[in-house]
């Protein structure tokens, strides 16, 4: 609906009928009622003051107790605190339907009571679904439920009166008869105790306390309505850092703590005097900041200790990202930078500073640094286009199956070569996401237990298969089985090196043989290994854009450059590093502490003899 012309279209119907009278005021409640406060736009004011004034002349027309009850209908939503107010000025019985049927917030209640008649405030102590909020400011206003008094109550104080009345007469008139002088005996009132009031109404001059609302003889609730009240006051007052409690309920010392959020001051607009103290400013920062001074009074032969802030207001100058500090109040208090204008007067004379005072972007050391909100960024571009390219992946494999049907060969052929390139370039993603997590610290590499030697054997295997009929590969030397246990989880490690011996021997020419070996040094386990020839030509490895020779090893889709510095990062992660040193390139990742590991070993021999 791009128009709502609702209300005009039954405002130009005519209302000749009885029949068309009322339900054209079924309308009007139905559309007015459902409009929510600040939400009808401006160009409809008119509209809404004609509905107002068609209403006033419906209720001539149709009779209170049919209102009453059209009103009482459950069909329709009555959430508009301008209809309510509306529908109090008319007869008692439309009133009390109209406040016992709107659905109203707690905010729309507090600004609609003040304004409605003294006489309609009183329907709205029969309801027992207010907010809490609201029935308070009842209390406050002095409504309260419109009940009899208790029976006792007032037979015990008519009897006072019987008797005072009868003591005045015997002493008037001493020589009357006992007959005369003493009424007849009234009827006995019966009192039906089912039917009694379900409470008495409280004095005009009785204080409310803080009970008042809570108890549920007192209000007609039940405990646990009673109960929930009571925990939201508490919460209430203990997020608002009320502290002051009654003093007649006791509390424990308990360590609580002061809840109360202070909500810091990031920025805010000020003036200064000729003398250098603030004298104006905006938002919330008035009470904190003004009289301070924004650079401190000069001094004789401390000129080479002034700050740039204090040299520029001496000079007159403008103030442009200086850094100062303020002390006092925690919303305030901190590192500001501050950028202001000088000001003169018509005269020329120097008349002060105005401008901003701003917090600085490095002030909160939680907030995410220039290579975080880039990796992030660059998450988020990865995740927009991912959603696209799996949907052409997941249509191709449809086609290409035949879920939906049979397709000809040639289109599932083109299907299949799709769904694979669709594949190819979700795995480059990966790679990138991967990258962006590794480099801001989002990912960190498990601990383990890892022989680096027997791992990098196995890998090279099975490059052999495909290197080795183009008489190219990655030979070791040295032992196999002298172990060189590393502290990271199998499966990283198998990742780590797949990808960087794959980038190696993919860049190997045909013919050509790289040489690798496995040492230790400090601590570390070192695999070196022969650069190919493609990237000794290069400047920098790690940003090289050759592909590799062959299509049968690929280590990623961005080439061999990209896939070392993936390398590097994951290197990195798991605590080691990977570096080029002339011709080769270096892998170095931390060793297992076998002294722990024989400790604990022993340890648990003992424990078990």
């Amino acid at each position: 609906m791009f128009f709502d012309d609702r209300l005009a279209t039954v405002l130009r119907q005519r209302a000749d009928s009885d029949v068309a009278r009322r339900t054209q005021f079924r309308q009007l409640l139905d559309i007015l009622g459902a409009v929510r406060a600040g939400d009808a736009p401006p160009r409809e004011s008119s509209l809404v003051a004609a509905a107002w004034l068609r209403m006033d002349a419906l209720g001539e027309a149709i009779p209170s107790t049919s209102r009453a009850r059209m009103i009482r209908e459950a069909g329709w939503r009555f959430r508009n605190p301008q209809l309510a107010a509306h529908l109090a000025d008319f007869e008692p019985d439309v009133a009390s339907a109209a406040l016992n049927r709107a659905q109203l917030s707690a905010e729309d209640w507090s600004a609609l009571i003040p304004r409605l008649p003294v006489r309609a405030r009183g329907f709205l102590r029969l309801r027992r679904d207010l907010p809490f909020d609201v029935e308070e400011l009842l209390e406050r206003l002095g409504v309260h439920d419109r009940g009899l008094p208790s029976p006792t109550g007032a037979l015990s104080k008519v009897a006072d009166e019987i008797g005072q009345a009868q003591g005045s007469s015997a002493d008037e008139d001493g020589d009357a008869d006992y007959e005369t002088a003493t009424p007849p005996p009234s009827p006995p009132i019966s009192i039906d105790e089912n039917k009694r009031p379900p409470h008495d109404i409280p004095s005009a001059d009785a204080a409310p306390t803080a009970s008042d609302g809570l108890d549920p003889a007192v209000e007609g609730r039940s405990e646990i309505s009673a109960l929930v009240e009571r925990i939201a006051a508490f919460k209430r007052n203990r997020e608002g850092g009320n502290n002051d409690h009654d003093t007649s309920e006791p509390r424990l010392p308990l360590g609580e703590e002061n809840l109360r959020s202070v909500k810091l001051i990031t920025s805010f607009g000020f003036a200064a005097d000729a003398a250098g103290r603030i004298e104006w400013a905006d938002g919330e920062a008035p009470a904190m900041v003004i009289g301070t001074r924004l650079a401190a009074p000069p001094r004789l032969g401390g000129s080479g200790d002034e700050t740039p802030l204090e040299r520029a207001f001496v000079r007159r100058q403008p103030i442009d990202g200086e850094r100062a500090e303020l002390s006092g109040a925690e919303p305030i208090a901190g590192e500001w930078t501050v950028t202001a204008q000088p000001r003169f007067t018509d005269d020329g004379n120097f008349a002060g500073y105005v401008g901003r005072f701003r917090r600085p972007a490095d002030a909160d050391p939680t907030a995410p640094t220039a290579a975080e909100r880039e990796a992030d960024r660059i998450r988020q571009l990865l995740h927009e286009l991912r959603t696209p390219i799996t949907a052409v992946q997941g249509y191709a494999e449809v086609i290409q199956q035949q879920l939906f049907g049979t397709a000809p060969h040639e289109y599932r052929a083109l299907a299949a070569a799709i769904a694979a390139d669709a594949a190819r370039i979700l795995s480059g993603f990966e790679e990138l996401d991967r990258l962006a997590r590794l480099e801001t610290g989002a990912i960190e590499f498990d601990e383990g237990k890892t022989d680096l030697t027997e791992l990098a054997h196995r890998t090279t295997k099975h490059l052999a298969q495909v290197l080795t009929p183009r008489m190219a590969g990655i030979e070791f030397e040295g032992d196999e089985t002298s172990a060189q246990v590393v502290a990271i989880d199998g499966e990283q490690a198998e990742g780590l090196l797949w990808r960087l011996l794959a980038t190696l021997g993919g860049g190997c020419a045909a013919g050509e043989l790289l040489c690798a070996s496995i040492s230790q040094d400090k601590g570390m386990a070192c695999l070196t290994c022969d650069l190919p020839a493609q990237l000794l030509a290069e400047e920098d490895v790690f940003t090289a854009e050759v592909k590799p020779v062959g299509d049968a090893v690929n280590a990623g889709l961005f080439g061999a450059g990209f896939a070392l510095r993936l390398a590097r990062a994951e290197a990195r992660a798991a605590g080691g590093s990977l570096v080029r040193d002339d011709e080769t390139i270096v892998l170095q990742l931390p060793l297992l502490d076998t002294g722990a590991l024989v400790d604990n070993a022993d340890c648990e021999a003992a424990g078990e003899s």
